[in-house]
């Protein structure tokens, strides 16, 4: 095959459906099935312009991934028919304290230089007129973010991959490399080994484990996110609200709400802690006091790939030019799948990338990252 993809989340399909649209033979190797782990453990939240409030290199990829969903949404139907939940009613940043007020007026003028008609801020009563429901004293950031259904829009890259000819290997994990003069030629697989002419380790958190068999030290680690929904008798809210102390709160389809999230770092475990859900519905409850009679649905927890400095890796193994490292894209994953998959794409293929991608760089320096001799 020409390319071999380790990891079968958004990222892993959404090169898979990049790549298979250019022409390339791929086949994505999974260790469970697809879309599962924190791809669909997601809120599915694009907030390109709630997540960044100062400087950062992502910003860029962001905002172009954003602008591009909604084709990438039609192209994903045309191919598989599944009709991924598209919500542009925007989102409400807001404070709770006085403290967060100060950090979200700044958060407010840093995007109101770069994109001024993305953003505009509202007082308290002309928050209280378009969410009646939501408790607030200090007004909100309002930002253009949509979000979607973050499974749905997986299974989609994954399905519209596999229709333009990708091939996906459930239940097969890969455990270590086959290098042949000082080229990696192949995959050791629980089902096998596999060859291929470019190998794409793209597993999230689990990435690293795979990056120490080639003598690579990635700085990143894993943290737990969990989930509560509820539902509702009539619709709470219209547009997403993302609270300062971290706690989001999004509307979803029949009336549906996803409340998130916790972070716990350095933890795989998969278990939901009583204590979380407890803050989460706390803190939910603050800003929207109706969720308190809501009816629970359930809980679910998501395990994040994190970077020491809070940038993904996206580029070739210093050594190994056929293989690339794609992780770490933490809380954006769903919104940075449709421009990863151009960007690994081109890369892969050797044509210039329209970003700046040094950054992102596996090596890149003051991280530390270094190859084992």
């Amino acid at each position: 095959m020409d390319v071999l993809i380790i990891g079968g989340g958004i990222i892993g399909s959404s090169i898979a459906f990049e790549l298979t649209k250019r022409g390339a033979s791929v086949v994505v190797i999974e260790r469970g099935a697809p879309a599962q782990e924190a791809s669909s453990a997601a809120a599915g939240m694009l907030g390109a312009h709630s997540e960044f409030s100062t400087d950062h290199p992502l910003i860029p990829l962001a905002l172009k991934s954003q602008a591009i969903f909604p084709d990438v949404l039609a192209e994903l139907y045309e191919l598989t028919h599944i009709v991924v939940h598209w919500n542009e009613t925007g989102m409400l940043k807001l404070a709770t304290t006085m403290e967060e007020y100060e950090k979200l007026t700044e958060h407010y003028e840093f995007w109101r230089r770069i994109q001024p008609t993305h953003v505009r801020w509202l007082t308290a009563d002309e928050v209280a007129q378009i969410e009646p429901h939501v408790r607030n004293e200090y007004g909100a950031m309002y930002t253009i973010d949509q979000q979607v259904d973050a499974e749905q829009l997986s299974l989609a890259f994954a399905r519209a991959a596999m229709a333009k000819g990708a091939k996906f290997l459930s239940y097969t994990e890969a455990y270590d490399f086959i290098v042949e003069h000082e080229r990696v030629v192949g995959v050791k697989t629980t089902n096998g080994s596999l060859y291929a002419e470019h190998i794409i380790i793209a597993c999230g958190a689990w990435t690293p484990m795979l990056a120490e068999k080639l003598r690579l030290s990635l700085h990143m680690y894993p943290v737990k996110g969990e989930c509560v929904s509820v539902m509702t008798e009539t619709p709470l809210l219209q547009a997403t609200v993302f609270a300062k102390n971290g706690c989001y709160i999004v509307p979803k389809a029949n009336n549906r709400l996803v409340i998130g999230a916790s972070a716990i770092a350095h933890s795989f475990a998969k278990n939901v802690q009583t204590c979380s859900i407890h803050q989460l519905l706390t803190r939910a409850t603050q800003i929207v006091p109706a969720i308190a009679h809501c009816t629970f649905e359930k809980t679910w927890a998501g395990i994040r790939p994190q970077t020491k400095d809070g940038v993904p890796y996206i580029g070739a193994h210093p050594q190994y030019a056929n293989v690339f490292i794609v992780t770490g894209h933490y809380r954006n994953g769903i919104l940075l799948s449709a421009i990863t998959g151009r960007c690994v794409s081109d890369m892969l293929e050797g044509k210039e990338v329209p970003f700046d991608m040094t950054p992102f760089s596996p090596t890149r320096k003051g991280e530390g990252h270094a190859l084992h001799h």
